[in-house]
């Protein structure tokens, strides 16, 4: 299990939104440039809220049969353990593996307090949740590939395995950051220097917007600014 961000760090990474994470993760190498985010089937579905910050802990559930042992999902307690385990600020990342997700919800108003009871500030799924206007009041955070009236079977078949969300592949203990443009996978290595990146990025995109809002525009001088920018 990977140690807790420093809480420092943390704050900064709140205050910027998602896009500005992933060009600065662009430029600082860490990856390719089409890995480390969710694509547009997952949703944020609690916008007002500000970016999702935390670090994930993983379920898979199924919501189209019966657990194997009949009982009602809230029988099984086991993987608070896993949850407790992670470091604060925590996510818990769902994974619906039913081959249509989304049937039945895991979370509602009920789940989304027990896991800000767990120390948990949202919640992903490429399933549904539900009671999402409660739930938005509460100021957890939720990102899905939708929502569903019904939790129908939703049963827990297995935690603390990587889970994959709209094509993100995430690790217990991934720090993930997430606004209503998406989610990226912040790699830890590159992620002290993330504020940084971003504010050197914000700057020159703000000349560029400076140059083709103003009345001084030529096309000489932006791709001047272009070319001296640096890169996404």
């Amino acid at each position: 299990m990977n140690d807790p961000i420093d809480a420092g760090l943390l704050g900064e990474l709140r205050r910027l939104d998602s896009c500005s994470v992933c060009n600065a993760v662009e430029t600082l190498g860490a990856r390719l440039r089409n890995e480390g985010f969710s694509n547009r089937s997952i949703q944020c579905l609690t916008p007002s809220l500000g970016p999702l910050v935390g670090h994930a802990a993983t379920l898979r559930v199924r919501c189209s049969a019966t657990p194997p042992d009949a009982h009602p999902y809230f029988d099984r307690t086991d993987w608070w353990d896993h949850v407790l385990a992670i470091p604060a600020p925590r996510v818990l990342v769902i994974e619906d593996v039913d081959p249509l997700a989304g049937m039945g919800a895991f979370v509602g108003e009920v789940h989304a307090a027990i896991l800000r009871a767990l120390g948990c500030v949202g919640a992903v799924t490429n399933g549904a949740v539900r009671d999402v206007p409660a739930i938005a009041e509460s100021g957890f955070r939720l990102f899905a590939g939708g929502v569903s009236v019904s939790h129908a079977y939703v049963h827990v078949v297995e935690y603390g395995a990587p889970a994959t969300i709209g094509g993100l592949r995430i690790a217990p203990g991934d720090l993930l950051h997430g606004d209503r443009h998406g989610l990226v996978s912040v790699p830890r290595d590159v992620a002290p220097g993330i504020p940084a990146a971003a504010r050197r990025l914000r700057e020159a995109e703000l000349r560029v917007l400076a140059l083709c809002n103003g009345p001084g525009f030529s096309v000489d001088m932006l791709r001047t600014l272009l070319r001296e920018a640096p890169r996404s």
